[in-house]
C-alpha cells in the first residue's frame, strides 16, 4: 500500500441513508481498516464557512500573545493551552514539536458527570479575547459530533452488528478536540511534530491543511497528505480492544518538513465516560478475549498517563 484508502460518505450523511448505502460503505469501511486502520473520509458534508471559520479562529489564537495563550494554561481537566516543549511521549528522545489548544464537550454544571469530577469532563477554559473563537470551535465541534455517529453505524456492520450498536454508549459523547500547530522542524530524526504513537480512544477525525502525517503500514512509513474536502479517520487503542483485535490501531507520527507551521484539528469521538466496553457486547460468541471490561474515561486516562511525560505535571496544576 502506498496511499490511503478513500472511503465516499455523502449516502450516509444523509437524514435516512438506506440499507444498501450503509452496506457499501461499511464494506469499504472493513476493507480500509483491516488494510491500515485509516482511510479519507471524502464528501463528509461539513459546509466550507464553518472549516473556514475554525480554520481562521485557529491561526488568531496560535497568533495571539503568550500572556493570552498562558492565562488558559491547561489543567487538571486536560482544557486550555500546551506550549511546546511541554508534550513528550514516552520513549521519544525529544519533547514534540507543537503546541496545542485543548478543550471538550460544553456539559452544563450540573452536569452529572462534571459535577462528580468524572475524568475528562471538566468545564472548558476559552481565551475571551478572540471574537468568536468558542462558537467557531463549538460549530466544527458538533458537525464532526454528527459525522462520528454516522461513522459508528457504518463501523458496527463492518463489524457485522446492528447499525446502532454502539448507540447506548455514546449518551453523552466524550468528544474532544486539540487545535493544533506544528513549527517547522530541523530535520533532527529524533525531532518530530508528533512521535510515532497510536491514538487511544475509539475514532479520530482529523482536518490537515499540509503534509507531515505519516502512518506506519507493513512496516513503512507511507505519507498521508490532506486531500481538499477530506478528514482522515483512525481507530484507536479502545476501538481496537472492544473489536478483539478486529480493528487496528495503527502507529503514525507527524514531521513538519514544510518550511512553514503546519495546522491540523484533531478531534476524538469517543463512549459515555462511564460507559464499559466489553469486547463480548460487540460479539458474544467470543471466548477468548485477553481484554476485560474497563470504564471509557479511566481507560483513555490511563493511557494518557502512561504515555505522555508531561501528563502528571502538566494535567495537575489547576
Amino acid at each position: 500500500m502506498s496511499s490511503l484508502p478513500i472511503i465516499d460518505f455523502s449516502q450516509v450523511r444523509t437524514n435516512e441513508p438506506g440499507e444498501n448505502a450503509l452496506a457499501t460503505v461499511a464494506a469499504d469501511v472493513r476493507r480500509a481498516t483491516a488494510e491500515s486502520g485509516f482511510f479519507y473520509l471524502a464528501n463528509h458534508g461539513i459546509p466550507d464557512s464553518i472549516i473556514q471559520a475554525v480554520r481562521l479562529a485557529q491561526r488568531a489564537f496560535f497568533a495571539a500573545t503568550i500572556d493570552v495563550k498562558n492565562a488558559i494554561a491547561i489543567n487538571q481537566d486536560n482544557r486550555g493551552y500546551l506550549a511546546i516543549g511541554q508534550a513528550r511521549m514516552q520513549g521519544a528522545v525529544a519533547h514534540d514539536q507543537k503546541e496545542v489548544f485543548f478543550w471538550g464537550a460544553e456539559l452544563d454544571e450540573n452536569h452529572p458527570d462534571r459535577r462528580d469530577g468524572i475524568p475528562l469532563c471538566g468545564a472548558n477554559q476559552w481565551p475571551d479575547s478572540i471574537p468568536d473563537f468558542r462558537q467557531s470551535v463549538l460549530d466544527y465541534a458538533a458537525q464532526i459530533n454528527t459525522i462520528g455517529h454516522a461513522l459508528l453505524r457504518v463501523i458496527a456492520l463492518s463489524l457485522d452488528a446492528e447499525a446502532d450498536f454502539f448507540k447506548p454508549f455514546y449518551q453523552d459523547t466524550l468528544l474532544r478536540g486539540q487545535l493544533i500547530r506544528y513549527p517547522q522542524t530541523t530535520g533532527d530524526k529524533d525531532q518530530f511534530g508528533v512521535a510515532p504513537h497510536t491514538d487511544f480512544g475509539c475514532i479520530t477525525l482529523l482536518l490537515q491543511e499540509t503534509e507531515g502525517l505519516e502512518v506506519l503500514v507493513n512496516n513503512h512509513w507511507i505519507a498521508a497528505p490532506p486531500i481538499e474536502g477530506t478528514l482522515v479517520i483512525n481507530i484507536g487503542d479502545l476501538l481496537e480492544r472492544w473489536s478483539n483485535n478486529r480493528l487496528p490501531s495503527t502507529r503514525h507520527r507527524v514531521r513538519n518538513e514544510t518550511g512553514e507551521a503546519r495546522y491540523s484539528i484533531a478531534m476524538f469521538h469517543d463512549p459515555s465516560a462511564r460507559a464499559v466496553i466489553n469486547p463480548q457486547d460487540l460479539d458474544p460468541t467470543i471466548t477468548d478475549t485477553v481484554y476485560p471490561p474497563v470504564g471509557a474515561a479511566d481507560y483513555i486516562v490511563g493511557r494518557n498517563k502512561g504515555a505522555f511525560a508531561h501528563y502528571g505535571e502538566v494535567a495537575g496544576k489547576s
